[in-house]
C-alpha cells in the first residue's frame, strides 16, 4: 500500500557535497531517517563506500549489518528483520542485488510483501569498463514484474534524497535504482515535491513527448532544447516511478502531442519503454520510438562511450524524435 506522500523537505547542504551522485544521496537520506527512527537498519552487500554508509556505521554501529558479497543472504536477513517490525534498507550493486538474489527477492521480499527498501547503485552501464557482468540493464524488467514491488528511478541526487524519504509512506517492498561513480547533472530543484506514482513535467511541449527516467532525463532535456531550434516542440516527462506508473500523465501527453519517445539506460524490453507501450496499446495506441539498450550485451568501455555507441544520449533521443516526426 502506498500512502499519498509528498515530500517537500529540503535536502541538507551535504547533498551538494555528494558529488552529484544519487547513490551517495541515498546513503545520506537513510542516515538522516535513522536519526529519527530507531527501527531503521542497513544491510550492506559490500557497499559501505559505494552508498556512502561510513557515517551511518559511525553513528549507528549496532544497526548496520555487513554481509559482504552475499546478496542472497542480504535478502533473507532483511526479510527476517522486517518480520519483527524493523525497517531494513538493503544496499547493493544493481546487477547483483537483482539478478543474483532474484529467488530470495521474489519469495522472501515480494511474495511476503515485506517492508524492505532496496537501494541498487551502479545501475545501467555506469560500470561500463567492468563488462557485461557488471551492467544492470534488465533490473527494471525484473523488479516491475514482481507483485507488491514499487520501483523508483530518481533523476538526480536531489530526487534520490526525496525518493528515499518517501519510502516511509510505503508499506511494501521498494526498489530504488541509483547511479554509479559518475556525475549526474542536476535536473530537479532541491525543494521539488516528490510523490510516488506521480510523473514530473520538466518541460512543456506540444509536438512530441519524451518520457525519460533516471540518468536519461538530463539528455532528454538537452535533446528537447536542440529540437526547438529545428522547430519541434518537445515535452519532457520525468517518470521517476516505473511502478506504479502514472497512467494519467502518460495518456494525457499521448493525447495532446500524439507521439511518444521513451528514453532509459536499460534494455528496451521490459523497462520504462515496455511499461509505456503496454499502457498505450491498451488505452490509446500512439506512435512510439524506444531509446535504450538493444537485445544484446553491451560493449566494454567508458560509460559515456558505451552510451554513445547505443544512442543512449541526447543525439540518440533527438534522432528518435525526428524519425517519428517524419
Amino acid at each position: 500500500m502506498i500512502q499519498n506522500t509528498t515530500n517537500v523537505e529540503i535536502p541538507p547542504k551535504a547533498i551538494e557535497g555528494a558529488a552529484k551522485q544519487s547513490r551517495l544521496s541515498f546513503g545520506l537520506a537513510v542516515t538522516a531517517m535513522a536519526s529519527h527512527d530507531d527501527r531503521i537498519v542497513v544491510i550492506s552487500a559490500d557497499t559501505l563506500d559505494l552508498i556512502g554508509l561510513r557515517s551511518f556505521k559511525d553513528r549507528f554501529p549496532n544497526r548496520l549489518i555487513e554481509v559482504g558479497i552475499a546478496e542472497q543472504t542480504a535478502m533473507g536477513v532483511a526479510s527476517g528483520l522486517a518480520t519483527v517490525g524493523l525497517r531494513p534498507f538493503v544496499c547493493g550493486y544493481a546487477p547483483f542485488i537483482t539478478a543474483r538474489s532474484m529467488e530470495q527477492l521474489r519469495n522472501d521480499i515480494a511474495y511476503a510483501n515485506q517492508r524492505v527498501v532496496i537501494g541498487a547503485a551502479a545501475s545501467g552501464v555506469s560500470l561500463g569498463v567492468a563488462g557485461g557482468t557488471h551492467h544492470a540493464v534488465e533490473d527494471l524488467a525484473l523488479m516491475r514484474s514482481l507483485p507488491n514491488m514499487t520501483v523508483l528511478v530518481p533523476a538526480d541526487a536531489h530526487q534520490a534524497w526525496h525518493a528515499t524519504k518517501a519510502t516511509s509512506g510505503i508499506s511494501g517492498p521498494v526498489y530504488i535504482r541509483l547511479g554509479g561513480r559518475i556525475e549526474e547533472p542536476p535536473v530537479t530543484e532541491q525543494e521539488n515535491a516528490f510523490q510516488v506514482g506521480k510523473a514530473q513535467l520538466v518541460r512543456e511541449g506540444t509536438d512530441i513527448t519524451i518520457i525519460a527516467c533516471g540518468c536519461m532525463v538530463a539528455p532528454a532535456l538537452t535533446a528537447a532544447e536542440g529540437l526547438k531550434i529545428r522547430g519541434v516542440s518537445a515535452r519532457v516527462l520525468n517518470v521517476h516511478t516505473i511502478k506504479p506508473l502514472d497512467a494519467t500523465a502518460i495518456l494525457s501527453s499521448a493525447s495532446e502531442t500524439r507521439k511518444i519517445v521513451t528514453a532509459e539506460e536499460h534494455r528496451v524490453t521490459g523497462g520504462l519503454g515496455g511499461a509505456v507501450a503496454e499502457l498505450l496499446s491498451q488505452h490509446l495506441p500512439t506512435p512510439m520510438r524506444l531509446v535504450g539498450m538493444p537485445d544484446k550485451f553491451a560493449i566494454v568501455g567508458p560509460t559515456d562511450k558505451v552510451r554513445e555507441h547505443y544512442h543512449m544520449d541526447a543525439n540518440g533521443i533527438s534522432q528518435a524524435c525526428l524519425d517519428l516526426m517524419e
